[in-house]
């Protein structure tokens, strides 16, 4: 009897085994179904013009008394000014840095021969939000070359910067063009597999990053930034 019964307790436990793998066999293709996926990017892309300006104007005197000099910078500083506010800049948009001398003796890679001895520059910086208005005056600052103003040719100190500053504006509805341009995708792969295309099974934003447009329009800024999205395919 008790042979008898562990006979049939071991044939009930092969059929139950035998069940029990068709039942995770099944369910590991159900979760394998399930898990069919496409990865696609969606890009958003537009185009701005910058609302914030730098502008640092430097100008230079050169000459043999130091004091002489001081007092030339602070003629040019003057008409430096006037001719901002002419154009409607404000006193808290015009930020003027010290006066920087440099002696030509003192420096010992120079043998202070063959030109004047003293070097005086002086920085004049505008940070306004009126980019057109800084345009219009970028185009007419010869007439300052005019007055006797010598401004000093450095490129990277000189440089002008634009910045786009709306950036939080622009953020939903570009993520939303993004998301839509990646459905797009995502059905094209589920057409072509013949699938249908499931819900988002995860997503990811990408960095939103702004460049110039070009190099010869550095005002004008490009926006852009690509999403990333998972959609499940069904059958």
């Amino acid at each position: 009897m008790q042979k008898s019964s562990a006979f049939i307790l071991g044939i009930f436990l092969f059929f139950g085994l035998i069940f029990l793998g068709k039942s995770i066999g099944n369910a590991l293709l159900s979760y394998k179904k399930l898990e069919r996926v496409v990865t696609v990017k969606g890009l958003s892309e537009k185009e701005v013009a910058a609302d914030v300006v730098i502008w640092p104007i430097q100008y230079t005197k050169a000459g043999d008394e130091l004091t002489t000099l001081y007092d030339e910078i602070e003629k040019d500083r003057d008409s430096v000014k006037r001719f901002l506010k002419s154009f409607g800049f404000k006193d808290e948009e015009i930020s003027i840095n010290a006066p920087v001398a440099y002696d030509r003796l003192s420096n010992q890679y120079g043998s202070g021969e063959g030109g004047y001895r003293y070097i005086l520059n002086q920085t004049i910086s505008v940070y306004s939000k009126n980019v057109d208005k800084a345009r219009e005056a970028m185009v007419k600052i010869e007439e300052l070359g005019k007055q006797g103003v010598t401004f000093k040719s450095d490129a990277y100190e000189n440089r002008v910067e634009y910045i786009y500053s709306k950036l939080n504006d622009l953020k939903p509805s570009m993520l939303k063009e993004a998301t839509l341009n990646a459905r797009v995708a995502a059905q094209t792969f589920a057409d072509d597999s013949k699938s249908k295309l499931g819900k988002i099974k995860s997503a990811s934003q990408g960095q939103f990053s702004i460049s110039e447009r070009d190099k010869n329009t550095p005002h004008m800024k490009s926006v852009r930034v690509v999403s990333t999205v998972v959609y499940y395919l069904n059958d």
